[in-house]
């Protein structure tokens, strides 16, 4: 993947990440804060935890660190799956956001 595939590829996932955060907040009492600054974006939640979702473009990667650790993704061609095979970005995102909202929360397109 060239470093222009990658720019735009992540950048995607992040207007998801924030769009998913918008549909969340009207469609439930979640009350994500999301903030993005560059190749970051932090979600703030309700009891003061926060996930954090940020580029690592030298590596061509997504990070996600969480409560439960942290996630490295790379895109395959189709979706990003975790460095270590154990899961896909949206899926993972949207277990952590539930688990620290205390709710069910979907992300993804």
């Amino acid at each position: 993947m060239t470093d222009p595939e990658y720019m735009d590829q992540a950048e995607a996932l992040l207007r998801q990440v924030e769009s998913d955060c918008d549909r969340i907040n009207e469609e439930t009492d979640a009350d994500i804060d999301s903030q993005r600054v560059g190749g970051m974006v932090t979600l703030g939640f309700r009891n003061g935890s926060q996930i954090v979702v940020n580029l690592q473009k030298p590596l061509h990667e997504v990070w996600l660190a969480a409560r439960a650790g942290g996630f490295h993704y790379r895109f395959d061609g189709k979706r990003w799956v975790d460095t270590k095979g154990s899961g896909e970005f949206f899926e993972d995102l949207a277990r952590e956001a539930s688990d620290q909202a205390g709710q069910p929360l979907r992300f993804g397109a």
